[in-house]
């Protein structure tokens, strides 16, 4: 059995969002065309409370970008973004939403980044990703969304490590840095991991 994995495909990851994501407004029509060759679809959302401790407003003297340590952790700190309930955090106009059957929030502790859609970066806390795609029979994962280098990667790195097939849908994610999604796939490749074109699966 087959799943798609829509990765973030919010507001604020799109161009005119405040972690804008070049390009991110691209996959969307990918994104809905995809739906109807996969067994199941499911979504992750990043749903950060006000004053999460990855944002760079609330390290006096930083700027996004700059890069901590938080809790034991290395933690890039970003602008506000995707704060829980408001449009920004919403997902992308356009973005069918009808076949999926299951939303993953994650980012929800204040003190811990959640790029995955797995585990938050510390692999301290499931969200129970891994159990439903089993409990479903899911053995194929196809992955896309935004962004390429960070939450897709990650998604992708911990499905391996879960034990599924997994595929990178490389047309179907925009990166923040083209450096770091180059980096990214090299990984997921020795991993075990697939990079594919959304042609192999439209055909």
């Amino acid at each position: 059995m087959r799943a798609l994995l829509l990765i973030d495909i919010q507001n604020d990851f799109l161009p005119t969002g405040a972690l804008p994501v070049p390009e991110g407004d691209a996959i969307i029509d990918l994104a809905n065309r995809l739906q109807a060759e996969m067994d199941l679809v499911v979504a992750t959302q990043d749903w950060h409370p006000q004053h999460h401790q990855s944002f760079a407003s609330e390290h006096a003297g930083k700027s996004a970008f700059d890069v901590i340590d938080l809790h034991g952790l290395e933690q890039v700190l970003w602008p506000d973004h995707c704060c829980q309930g408001t449009p920004g955090a919403g997902f992308a106009p356009g973005l069918d939403l009808n076949r999926v059957e299951a939303i993953f929030r994650k980012g929800t502790s204040p003190e811990i980044d959640s790029y995955s859609g797995f585990f938050d970066n510390g692999h301290r806390k499931s969200t129970g990703l891994a159990d439903y795609l089993r409990g479903r029979g899911v053995r194929q994962v196809y992955v896309m969304g935004l962004a390429a280098d960070y939450c897709v990667y990650f998604t992708a790195k911990d499905a391996l490590q879960e034990g599924f097939e997994t595929f990178l849908i490389e047309d179907a994610t925009r990166p923040i840095s083209a450096e770091g999604f180059e980096k990214a796939k090299a990984d997921l490749l020795q991993r075990g991991g697939n990079i594919i074109h959304s042609t192999s699966l439209l055909g």
